[in-house]
């Protein structure tokens, strides 16, 4: 599929994801207790409870949060902001002197993010308009950059690594939950838009991704596997589950500028 053509795809399931009228096709958001994903993916009940009803709609896939050692002061980009889920956590980490921007591409999901922001009064967070292969960021302003479930969505990869290689300071950090494969999935499943827009498609081969973001000139790269993590999405959901998926990862990266 073409880029584009892919984009549109993306941008309306997402859309329709916010507006709460998709219907259920994929592996990816494809759940009626987002908060009991969360809390499995090692969010607390505390801070889960500091978020307005519909921030967190079950788009994840890990918690990002849990290895970007935030801190006061801090600037981080969260990429593919969604309803301001990790945003609006965020916030509360880098406190008062830090700041928080989210980018998505979904026109929808931004206006549902903004109005999450101003329910908690939250003033440290800024939502842009983007695209992840072409960031509307600064170079080298970020201190750390956060995504859950939305890298696997990009079509061109070593554009978004190196976009964000671009908007990192010196000794950034990336910190991102992701999908990826153990081997290269069957062919049906790259070519399913479904699977795709489902975080499951366009997601790479683990020593790929890592060989990817390596030659986006990133360093000291990390990784934690999480096969246990599909398989409690896989029950979660409300579909059938892929082709080869016990080779699915859910994975979490760290690695720096």
């Amino acid at each position: 599929m073409e880029n584009d053509a892919l984009k549109l795809a993306v941008t309306s399931r997402y859309a329709e994801v916010a507006e709460g009228t998709a219907t259920c096709g994929s592996l990816c958001g494809c759940t009626e207790n987002a908060q009991g994903l969360a809390l499995a993916f090692g969010y607390s009940a505390e801070e889960l409870a500091t978020l307005p009803e519909g921030a967190n709609l079950g788009l994840s896939c890990g918690n990002p949060q849990a290895i970007a050692g935030l801190k006061p002061g801090d600037v981080v980009l969260d990429l593919g902001s969604g309803a301001g889920f990790d945003v609006l956590l965020a916030a509360g980490k880098v406190g008062p002197s830090g700041l928080v921007i989210g980018v998505d591409m979904t026109d929808a999901m931004l206006e549902k993010a903004r109005e999450n922001a101003e329910k908690t009064g939250v003033t440290n967070v800024e939502f842009r308009r983007g695209e992840i292969e072409a960031l509307p960021v600064d170079d080298g302003s970020v201190d750390v950059v956060i995504s859950n479930c939305v890298l696997n969505l990009v079509p061109d990869k070593d554009r978004a690594f190196r976009e964000i290689h671009r908007v990192l300071k010196p000794g950034g950090r990336l910190a991102v939950s992701d999908m990826a494969w153990a081997v290269e999935p069957e062919a049906s499943v790259r070519a399913d838009l479904e699977a795709i827009v489902g975080c499951i498609g366009g997601a790479l081969v683990l020593d790929d991704y890592v060989a990817r973001l390596r030659s986006a000139g990133f360093a000291s790269i990390e990784v934690e596997r999480h096969p246990e993590a599909v398989r409690m999405m896989v029950e979660v959901s409300r579909t059938a589950p892929s082709p080869g998926v016990e080779h699915l990862l859910s994975v979490n990266i760290q690695a720096t500028k």
